[in-house]
């Protein structure tokens, strides 16, 4: 169902957004749950699917709103099995959503933002510039409009944006995620990613039990800044300070993503620096190979090396895996997404 724009939208809402919307509409209290449940767990497309409110509580809730789910208007597939979903927002612009099968696994990418503020050297996302924060239901858009939401196990805060940056609607759609009126998922389900942020992370860390995954790509101080401007406001070693602070040897999980350039950041040096830096940290390394983009003169590292860098930060107790790529062959491996020119040609 597409969002009439002169009614509120009621995916994204909290229960008690729900429950305002229905003592404004003049019905029973309960119907709240009912509308929760079908938004969230079984997935109406629109009013009318929801079948236990009467014909005429239904007539009232559609004065005031709508379901507001957005289909995609473009899908890619790859060989690998992967797709690359385009999805419209509320603001008339795109993001780009990825859908990772994988065995007993199906994995969501999603996105926060259109575009990103960041600037990462070696992501085509933040050569796009940012055009804008997503809203709760345009993030809660990209799992309640796909195709595969059944199938899902996993979500993944990684697609287009930073998530940081968006923190207010980030933790709002992962709290209806979790939520017993909500998708009613396990927050070890969710992994949010991040570079970094002052006071943010903090927040995030405090009022989340979602998995973090930051955004390391060189243990160096003054070369994660040539890569990632984002160190000048929150270094790499004030990040892992932060997250010794936490306790990560449960259930919980903190993760750094590594993206691997030949001669630049995957020697040995390198690798000593991050069992130096985590040590004392229970978390894990997940080694990115890199793929180009226009402009940006970064050589990828080999495979031998790769599996050479994880051997020694496994031997040297951080626990390290090599990412499979996955959907690189429509542009939706890690760093390629970009609806820039997707935006231009829909205005």
């Amino acid at each position: 169902m597409v969002k009439d724009n002169n009614k509120r939208r009621l995916i994204g809402m909290t229960f008690q957004q729900i429950k305002d919307i229905v003592a404004e509409a003049a019905l029973p209290k309960f119907t709240a749950s009912q509308i929760a449940k079908w938004l969230y767990q079984s997935g109406a497309a629109s009013i009318d699917e929801m079948t236990n409110i009467s014909k005429a509580g239904r007539a009232k809730l559609a004065e005031l709103s709508c379901v507001g789910t957005m289909p995609p208007l473009d899908c890619q597939r790859s060989k690998d099995g992967t797709i690359k979903y385009l999805f419209p927002t509320e603001n008339g612009k795109f993001v780009e959503t990825v859908y990772i099968p994988d065995h007993d696994r199906a994995t969501l990418c999603v996105s926060s933002q259109v575009g990103c503020k960041m600037n990462c050297l070696f992501c085509q996302t933040g050569k796009q510039g940012f055009e804008g924060n997503l809203t709760v239901a345009d993030i809660l858009n990209q799992i309640c409009a796909l195709p595969e939401r059944d199938k899902l196990t996993n979500i993944v805060f990684m697609g287009q944006g930073e998530p940081m940056d968006n923190l207010d609607n980030v933790i709002a759609a992962t709290q209806i995620l979790t939520a017993d009126y909500g998708f009613q998922w396990s927050p070890k389900r969710i992994t949010v990613s991040s570079v970094g942020i002052k006071n943010k992370l903090k927040r995030f860390l405090d009022e989340s039990e979602c998995h973090i995954a930051i955004s390391m790509h060189s243990p160096l101080p003054e070369q994660r800044l040539k890569l990632m401007p984002a160190e000048r406001q929150m270094s790499i070693a004030d990040v892992v300070a932060l997250l010794k602070q936490y306790d990560f040897t449960h259930q919980r999980r903190a993760s750094f993503e590594y993206i691997m350039f030949s001669g630049v950041n995957d020697s040995m040096v390198h690798a000593r620096e991050i069992v130096r830096l985590t040590a004392g940290l229970e978390c894990r390394v997940n080694l990115i190979r890199f793929h180009a983009i226009p402009d940006v003169d970064l050589p990828e590292s080999d495979m031998k090396r790769m599996e050479s860098f994880r051997d020694y930060l496994t031997a040297h107790g951080v626990f390290t895996t090599i990412r499979a790529s996955r959907g690189q062959d429509i542009f939706a491996a890690c760093g390629l997404l970009s609806t820039a020119k997707k935006a231009m040609q829909g205005d």
